[in-house]
C-alpha cells in the first residue's frame, strides 16, 4: 500500500524525514532501501492502523453522545467513563456474533466487500499532513489527487455489498450509492481544482507551509470563488461519504440497512469503521487544502518551523515540539469537520434521491463551474503573492531576496499584490466573525441545554415493600 505512495514521490534530492532521521541515528541504521522499507512497514502497521482503528471508534462513541445531546438524552454512559468504551463493548459484540453468509448470496464477493470499503479509506490516511515533518511521504506532488482517487474505490465495495447480497434492499442502496458516487465527484473535484489552481501544487506538505503565515494566508480565504469553493467541496463530500442528509445508500426507513442489510458480526463493523475513517479523511483533505493545514490562525507555527529547520537555528527537539503542536492542531480541525456533519445529520431531514440528484445537477455542478471561471480570472487579472510565509522570494519576484513577513502589509504591496491582500484581510475577517458567531451560539445552546431534564435519566431504586 506504501510502495505506490514512495513511487509516486518526487525522486529528485531525498533526505530521510525528521523521525525516520532521528530513529536510524540512534540505532546506528544505514538508511538503505531495505531498511527504509521495514521501517515503513513498522510505521504503517503500528501508527496508521491503530490511529485509524482508534479514529473510528472514537467517531461511532461521538456521533452517538451528539446525537443523544441534541434529542436531549444522554447517549452512551454506562460502558466506561462517560462511555468511552461502548466502542469496544460494542466490537466485542460483533466479534461474538455469528458470521452469516445468505444461501443465494455471491459468497466470494460477499465476503471481499467490505475490505475493498475499508481498505481504500486507510490507505488515504497514509497522505494527510499531520505536520511538517509528520507526513508519510512529504514528496508525494500528487497527495490531494492520490487522496480522492483512492477514496473513490470505497464505492466499489459499496456496490459489490449490494449486488453480491441477492436482496432487493440491498442492490436499491448500492445502486444510490452509485448515483451519489458520481454525480457528486464531478462538483467536488471542481472545488478541488480551484484550490490547486490558486495554490500552484498537489503536494500537501508544501500546501501547509503556503499557509503559514496566518489566517489571511489560508486558501480558504486567497479569494472569494476559493472561499465558495470550500462550500461545494463540503457540501458534495457528504453525498461523497454517504452522510446525511444524503445517506440514501442506507436510509434505514426504506431500505432495511440499504447495502449492508445482510451483514453481521465483524464484516458489519467494517463498513462503519469505513464511514467514520472516511469522515476524517475528508476533514484532512478539507483541512489540508483550504483550512491551512497544521497552522495555527497567528502562523507562529510556519514562523518557528521556518526558524528551527534554518541550518543556522536547526534545533531537533524544537521541531519535535513544533511538530507534536502543529499535529495536534490538525486533529482539532479534522475532528471539527467531523462535528459539523454530525451535527448535520442529526438536524436536517433526508430528502428523496431525486432531489439529491437535482441540488448536484442543477445546483453545485453549475456554481462550481462558475466558481472555477472567477477563480481563472481572479489569477489572470488580479493575482496572488505566490510566496511560502517566513521563507525568501524565489529569484524572478519584485522583492527576490527578501524574507517575506506575511503581517508586513507594506511587502504586499511592493510586490504588487495589494489587492489581494485586502481581499483576503477582508474575508479572513468575515470567517473570524462568522466563526465567532458559531462557536458563541453553540455555547449558548449547551449552556441552555444543560438546564433541560435529559429523557431516559436513571430510574427511581426499586425499593422492596415487606409484608
Amino acid at each position: 500500500m506504501f510502495i505506490p505512495i514512495r513511487a509516486l514521490a518526487d525522486s529528485g534530492s531525498y533526505s530521510p524525514p525528521l523521525i525516520q532521521g532521528l530513529v536510524f541515528d540512534k540505532l546506528h541504521i544505514r538508511p538503505t532501501a531495505l531498511s527504509t522499507v521495514i521501517y515503513d512497514l513498522i510505521v504503517v502497521a503500528t501508527v496508521f492502523i491503530g490511529l485509524a482503528s482508534l479514529v473510528a471508534m472514537f467517531g461511532i462513541w461521538w456521533e452517538r453522545k451528539v446525537a443523544g445531546h441534541i434529542q436531549s438524552r444522554f447517549g452512551p454512559n454506562r460502558v466506561g467513563p462517560i462511555g468511552l468504551l461502548q466502542s469496544i463493548a460494542d466490537g466485542l459484540k460483533l466479534l461474538l456474533k455469528e458470521d452469516l453468509v445468505p444461501r443465494n448470496a455471491d459468497s466470494f464477493l460477499f465476503r471481499l466487500a467490505p475490505y475493498l470499503a475499508f481498505t481504500p479509506v486507510f490507505a488515504a490516511f497514509l497522505v494527510l499532513p499531520f505536520g511538517p515533518e509528520l507526513t508519510f511521504e512529504p514528496r508525494l506532488n500528487a497527495g490531494v489527487f492520490w487522496a480522492i482517487a483512492i477514496l473513490s474505490v470505497e464505492v466499489m465495495g459499496v456496490i459489490l455489498a449490494g449486488w453480491a447480497s441477492n436482496n432487493k434492499w440491498s442492490i436499491y442502496g448500492a445502486m444510490r450509492e452509485a448515483c451519489q458516487m458520481v454525480s457528486y465527484e464531478v462538483p467536488l473535484g471542481l472545488a478541488i481544482v480551484i484550490g490547486v489552481m490558486t495554490a500552484g501544487t498537489l503536494n500537501l506538505v508544501q500546501l501547509g507551509h503556503l499557509q503559514g503565515g496566518g489566517l489571511h494566508t489560508w486558501l480558504l480565504f486567497r479569494n472569494p470563488f476559493a472561499f465558495l469553493a470550500f462550500f461545494v467541496f463540503f457540501v458534495a463530500s457528504l453525498a461523497s461519504n454517504k452522510r446525511a442528509p444524503f445517506d440514501l445508500p442506507e436510509s434505514e426507513s426504506e431500505l432495511v440497512a440499504g447495502y449492508h442489510t445482510e451483514y453481521s458480526g465483524l464484516r458489519f463493523s467494517f463498513f462503519f469503521f469505513a464511514e467514520y475513517a472516511s469522515m476524517f479523511v475528508i476533514g484532512g483533505i478539507q483541512a489540508g487544502l483550504f483550512l491551512g493545514g497544521w497552522n495555527d490562525p497567528f502562523g507562529l507555527i510556519g514562523w518557528a518551523h521556518a526558524r528551527f529547520a534554518s541550518p543556522e537555528h536547526y534545533n531537533a527537539g524544537k521541531l519535535l515540539l513544533i511538530n507534536a503542536a502543529g499535529a495536534a492542531i490538525f486533529i482539532g480541525k479534522c475532528l471539527g469537520i467531523m462535528y459539523v456533519q454530525m451535527w448535520l445529520r442529526w438536524t436536517l431531514p433526508r430528502p428523496r434521491i431525486d432531489q439529491v440528484l437535482y441540488a448536484c445537477i442543477k445546483v453545485l455542478l453549475p456554481m462550481a463551474c462558475v466558481l472555477l471561471l472567477g477563480a481563472a480570472l481572479w489569477q489572470l487579472l488580479v493575482g496572488d503573492l505566490n510566496a511560502v510565509p517566513w521563507m525568501p522570494f524565489e529569484a524572478g519576484q519584485p522583492l527576490a531576496g527578501q524574507v517575506f513577513n506575511p503581517w508586513n502589509f507594506g511587502q504586499w504591496v511592493r510586490a504588487g499584490a495589494g489587492a489581494a491582500l485586502v481581499a483576503q484581510v477582508v474575508l479572513a475577517l468575515a470567517g473570524a466573525i462568522g466563526m465567532a458567531l458559531i462557536v458563541a451560539w453553540a455555547m449558548y445552546c449547551f449552556s441552555v441545554g444543560g438546564r433541560i431534564k435529559k429523557r431516559l435519566t436513571e430510574a427511581a431504586p426499586i425499593v422492596m415493600m415487606s409484608h
